[in-house]
């Protein structure tokens, strides 16, 4: 379980995360949905050890974050921030490598090997395997990263907003993916989304959050109704049944 108490964090006075206490875990798929600024990114970065709360405890599986081994901490939880641009010239096979590092330390075992090459296939990238990251399109780079997640295997999987840049077609096959991760795998996802609708469609319980603060938490169907998008939005926001699934209509 990833558990947040009491956590604050500031950053030059202002406050962007204000005494937040929320589990995560039992679902397959968490979204956390708000206006930019909302606090979500910082979330993440607390939960993946990238900064440190000024409040409260994180934990994951009953290890401190603050404390826990960087090894054993990489082995439980992954993290793919949205701004996941790599240097170095790496081809996909060398990406996906990467995500091995916190079990073989860079020598890599049978096991580590088997372990890619079924995050390569899963993800079908075997044809891509020996192309340079820059030379793919965004979704083609984008599936490369989240095999360097997959190859980790850990428990959980943390996404921050992976459909950036991404065109619609690429932005649904992403998310169909990310929801087989979940079925297939058992993997815990929480992921940062900004569209309302794909959240809808693709998650089992959605965390809105506004002003560093988290002000719903529901299954997905009961995030979609006027009243609560209207509070974590600031707009007027219109819900109609498609097809038997709720749709956000947004409204300037």
């Amino acid at each position: 379980m990833i558990a947040l108490d009491g956590v604050t964090k500031r950053y030059n006075g202002h406050t962007v995360l204000d005494d937040v206490s929320i589990e995560f875990g039992e679902e397959g798929i968490t979204s956390l949905i708000g206006p930019n600024g909302a606090g979500k990114s910082t979330l993440f970065g607390l939960v993946g050890r990238l900064i440190r709360p000024d409040g409260g405890s994180v934990s994951i599986d009953g290890m401190e974050v603050g404390g826990a081994p960087s090894r054993e901490l990489a082995k439980t939880i992954a993290v793919l921030r949205q701004d996941n641009h790599i240097a170095a010239r790496l081809t996909v096979h060398d990406l996906v490598e990467f995500g091995r590092f916190p079990h073989s330390q860079g020598r890599l075992t049978a096991e580590d090997r088997d372990r890619i090459e079924q995050a390569i296939s899963y993800l079908e990238l075997d044809e891509f395997r020996h192309r340079f990251l820059d030379e793919l399109s965004g979704g083609q780079r984008q599936r490369a990263f989240i095999a360097m997640v997959l190859a980790q295997d850990t428990k959980y999987v943390l996404l921050d907003e992976p459909l950036n840049n991404l065109d619609l077609r690429h932005q649904t096959s992403i998310m169909k993916l990310i929801r087989r991760i979940a079925d297939d795998l058992g993997k815990k996802v929480v992921i940062v989304l900004h569209d309302i609708n794909f959240a809808a469609t693709y998650s089992d319980r959605i965390v809105a959050m506004r002003d560093g603060r988290i002000i719903a938490d529901a299954a997905s169907r009961d995030i979609m109704r006027p009243d609560v998008l209207r509070d974590v939005y600031s707009t007027e926001v219109d819900v109609r049944e498609i097809d038997g699934r709720p749709v956000a209509l947004y409204y300037s």
